[in-house]
């Protein structure tokens, strides 16, 4: 069984505020490698979830920020890691080399969610993304990706806000791990982190027992990014063929949603020049 995990790190037990998920200002420091410790036992515990389900390949892609976070010299021995950017795949970067199931690790709800911690979809310049008419965040854009390549989610982990978006986005059979409950974007009530780990362990050693089916959306593949101002829509209306919906939303449509993702990330990636 060949196994890909995706960990994010604001879905991570503990994490309340972006000072703990912040690499790059300097007075986050001392917080953010706290976290980014917290975020490696996570890895670890899929890690150790998916060998005891028999699994004999586990990749684990770091993905969040930079995307430089996961602590190497403590990862476990028998996964590899994928970090760095840019990714062409970005939080998936591998996916098509092939793998029966994945899981993704310290996940976080949709922009615009209510009661859920650090709410987005990819970056802070998006106000709403709608795939194929349904609303979706980094979840569902890389549930459909891991789709397109055959691989189904198996499970996820986060906050009750994420388990929620991920029942009614892909169904029950996709196993999702509660680590906290936010009371609100920037407060939870949350387990300790080892016993986070220990769910996350037990669950996905659960879930890889029985999979779900692939997640995938029909082609064609359109995805409508609605940005939080007009300048960003200005900016990604310059991907060659994309159209421009209005004030603030750019589409764009490709009947292989693999190609139509790539044309989301230059949007978004576009839309954050000054």
């Amino acid at each position: 069984m060949r196994v890909y995990l995706s960990v994010d790190m604001e879905g991570v037990a503990g994490v309340v505020h972006e000072d703990q998920t912040n690499p790059i200002d300097p007075n986050c420091a001392g917080e953010y490698n706290r976290f980014r410790r917290i975020m490696t036992g996570e890895a670890n515990a899929a890690v150790e979830g998916a060998l005891a389900a028999g699994a004999t390949r586990v990749v684990v892609n770091d993905s969040h920020w930079l995307m430089r976070n996961l602590l190497a010299e403590e990862l476990h021995p028998a996964a590899e890691l994928v970090s760095g950017s840019t990714k062409p795949r970005s939080m998936l970067e591998g996916i098509e080399e092939g793998f029966d199931a994945a899981c993704f690790i310290g996940y976080h709800a949709r922009a615009g969610t209510a009661h859920a911690i650090l709410d987005h979809t990819y970056t802070d310049r998006i106000f709403r993304v709608v795939l194929n008419g349904q609303e979706v965040g980094e979840l569902g854009l890389n549930a459909a990706l891991a789709g397109r390549f055959g691989v189904p989610v198996a499970l996820v982990s986060g906050d009750q806000a994420l388990a929620a978006e991920c029942h009614a986005l892909l169904g029950e059979r996709t196993r999702a791990v509660v680590v906290k409950h936010a009371v609100a974007r920037h407060g939870a009530r949350s387990l300790a982190p080892s016993e986070a780990c220990r769910k996350i362990r037990e669950g996905v050693t659960s879930a890889l027992a029985n999979p779900p089916k692939p997640w995938t959306v029909g082609s064609p593949a359109t995805i409508d990014v609605e940005f939080c101002s007009s300048h960003h829509a200005d900016m990604a209306e310059l991907v060659p063929g994309s159209e421009r919906l209005g004030a603030r939303t750019v589409r764009v449509t490709h009947a292989d949603y693999a190609e139509a993702f790539s044309a989301f990330r230059a949007l978004y990636n576009l839309a954050s020049v000054p």
